[in-house]
């Protein structure tokens, strides 16, 4: 990989993008310090690294703690994307408008205004239930107008994001928002990590060296996390696909054998996002008009982050969301057909509905293999939390804070975005070389 960015830096049009790119991220990341009005300036959201909020105050480079500019960061235009998916299927019009010419720039400029409306609401919403345990506001300043100057302020951050994301995915390298979400995971690694050293040096000076042994094993688990999450994604199913030969005069055309690659996870992190915002909403909710009562107490128990109850619906709901979304984005039916249509056939397999059935087969076996791979990868931080909660609650919070930083989330969306920018540069590279031959 250092070596395809070594190589693209030498060449003159690709070191712009990069460049581009960089001086994207840079701003993205320094909006991120932006104070927001009538919030109080030495607001430190400590909730924000635990629970439900911990993996969106990472995924926002740590705004949500500060209750910054960048608070809601991009995760309101994906919540949008994943609401205008799913009414796809349910209202036909915009199910027909998807097909049209012209209807993803249509169905973009819905998710981006739904986007905003999820902005304000979200902003008010966490900031209403944090106020309940912490001072948010300024003092003397007006509740309802200081909430009202709070969310149009963070919707502004969250457009100013897409905006962002937007000129990357145009001018840059990579898909800018997968990038923003990249960015702010990176950028809280430092943090994590002098946060866990501190307190190892704290405890050892103390005499209880027990951080520092368990330091390596967590560095081997994450390493090993990684390297099973890079070799999947990597990964292909092959389907060999062997093309008729076609007579034109005295020239034979057609006749060679390749084959269909298929990812083993075609869904990529999207079912964990899927599943994971829509469980935070029950919780924002509650936070919002329950708090304290005992009906939030029962929720936070048996369905709140960490516990098992919350594991198993996040297991599920995620082999769910693989599901859907393989159903929405692959069309065995269409891709039958277009084999058909220029003289290919799966080697053993007929043409026509054989295809089509057998494509379905490969696609459901997969899916179920995605969706069990994202289901236990996200279990894993989870009942790592359960065991030590109860091994070693004194540790607890420092491990798991590591560990959260390279949550199953978090890795999918670093390893694919890596991979894809890598990928990228490597198909600009030889597209650029086969240009200059031609020339």
């Amino acid at each position: 990989m250092f070596s395809v960015f070594q190589n693209a830096w030498k060449l003159p049009e690709l070191r712009k993008k990069i460049l581009f790119t960089l001086l994207m991220l840079l701003i993205y990341r320094l909006c991120s310090f932006i104070p927001t009005p009538c919030v109080d300036p030495g607001l430190s959201i400590s909730a924000a690294n635990e629970n439900i909020w911990g993996l969106m105050n990472i995924i926002t480079g740590g705004a949500l703690e500060g209750y910054t500019f960048m608070a809601m960061g991009i995760s309101p235009y994906i919540n949008a994307s994943i609401i205008i998916q799913l009414l796809q299927v349910v209202i036909p019009a915009l199910e027909r408008m998807s097909k049209e010419e012209n209807g993803r720039e249509k169905i973009n400029k819905i998710v981006r205004y739904t986007s905003f409306v999820l902005a304000f609401l979200q902003a008010v919403g966490i900031c209403y239930a944090f106020s309940q345990s912490q001072q948010i506001l300024v003092d003397g300043v007006n509740p309802i107008l200081g909430y009202i100057i709070i969310g149009l302020t963070l919707t502004a951050g969250t457009a100013v994001a897409i905006w962002i994301g937007d000129r990357i995915s145009e001018k840059g390298l990579g898909n800018g928002i997968s990038m923003l979400i990249f960015v702010g995971i990176i950028a809280r690694l430092p943090v994590t990590v002098q946060s866990y050293l501190e307190q190892a040096a704290t405890n050892a000076q103390a005499g209880n060296n027990a951080l520092w042994w368990i330091l390596p094993i967590v560095l081997l688990a994450i390493v090993a996390l990684i390297v099973f999450v890079i070799f999947v994604e990597l990964g292909e199913r092959r389907i060999n696909i062997q093309y008729a030969k076609r007579v034109s005069g005295r020239k034979v055309y057609g006749g060679q054998s390749t084959y269909m690659p298929i990812k083993p996870n075609s869904c990529g992190v999207l079912p964990l996002i899927f599943s994971m915002s829509l469980l935070m909403f029950p919780s924002i909710i509650t936070g919002m008009f329950w708090s304290g009562s005992a009906f939030e107490k029962f929720y936070t128990q048996w369905l709140g982050q960490g516990t098992w109850g919350y594991t198993v619906v996040s297991f599920l709901l995620t082999i769910g969301f693989a599901y859907f979304y393989s159903a929405i984005t692959f069309n065995a039916q269409e891709t039958s057909k277009n084999l058909q249509k220029y003289g290919g056939f799966i080697q053993g397999i007929r043409p026509g509905k054989p295809t089509t059935d057998y494509l379905n087969k490969v696609s459901k076996r997969l899916v179920l293999f995605s969706g069990l791979y994202l289901g236990v990868i996200s279990s894993i931080p989870m009942i790592a939390s359960a065991i030590l909660t109860t091994v070693s609650p004194q540790y607890a919070n420092s491990i798991l804070g590591l560990g959260l930083t390279f949550s199953s989330t978090g890795l999918l969306i670093i390893v694919s975005t890596s991979i894809e920018v890598t990928k990228q540069l490597e198909s600009q590279m030889v597209m650029r070389h086969y240009k200059g031959f031609l020339d």
